[in-house]
């Protein structure tokens, strides 16, 4: 990838958070964005504003939860909305049901396994083939210091992000030798608005670790753009903590 070329990302779960800043961050760094989530008046608004800073932007809806022929579906969508290809695959939709084991619905169970590990697979076999047979392209796993470390609460949540990261460290194995580098990128306590009601949680969770504070979306965002740039060519198969330290500095 060049960045004299336009070229195309789509960002799972990019209606807000996260996802949207590293929308409108690779959009600001040359890239047609495809934004989707399953809310279509905040995709609506994401796609509207890159386009007004002088980026390209276009909103698809999708459940990932939905069946593995209704996420190839949405593949195939995708990258239509593209222009036909895409360069870049950005899987950052994740449920998180913030209870503990015994109080887990086999609703939010089921929900929760099929966004965070089902969908990610899939869309991957559904992508993945196009990019290698090109021999360019990049794919990011937005990961978790949850996957690092044991909880009373979340365990699931964390348990599907040590699994994505797994999946990432195989899929650079399978498709790095034709040119897709697949790479994981863990935030650690970052506010966005899942978690405006617990900021007095995240501000005490981060306020020991080395940068004193919460991660802000767009440092994510950062970090990810980076990683698909031809400015980290050489990166295949690693997970880079975007965390302020939490994990490597985290008291016993």
């Amino acid at each position: 990838m060049t960045t004299t070329a336009r070229r195309t990302a789509l960002v799972t779960g990019s209606t807000s958070g996260i996802g949207a800043a590293t929308a409108r961050t690779l959009a600001e760094d040359g890239f047609h964005i495809v934004v989707t989530g399953r809310n279509k008046a905040r995709g609506d608004a994401v796609a509207a504003a890159i386009d007004r800073d002088g980026g390209s932007a276009v909103f698809v809806a999708s459940d990932l939860a939905g069946s593995p022929d209704e996420l190839r579906a949405f593949a195939r969508e995708a990258a239509h909305a593209a222009g036909g290809r895409l360069d870049v695959l950005v899987h950052n939709a994740a449920l998180c049901p913030p209870v503990d084991t015994v109080s887990l619905s086999d609703a939010d169970l089921e929900a929760t396994l099929a966004v965070n590990i089902r969908a990610p697979h899939v869309l991957t076999a559904a992508l993945a083939p196009a990019m290698a047979e090109r021999g360019t392209g990049a794919i990011v796993v937005i990961g978790s210091w949850m996957a690092l470390v044991g909880h009373a609460f979340v365990g699931l949540y964390s348990a599907t992000k040590a699994a994505e990261a797994q999946l990432a460290r195989s899929w650079a194995a399978e498709f790095g030798p034709r040119g897709v580098r697949v790479n994981t990128v863990s935030p650690g306590a970052t506010r966005t608005p899942i978690n405006d009601a617990a900021d007095e949680v995240v501000v005490r969770m981060t306020a020991a670790t080395p940068a004193g504070r919460p991660g802000t979306p767009h440092e994510v965002a950062a970090a990810i753009t980076w990683v698909v740039s031809d400015r980290a060519a050489y990166l295949h198969g690693a997970e880079i903590a975007v965390d302020g330290g939490i994990t490597s500095t985290r008291p016993l």
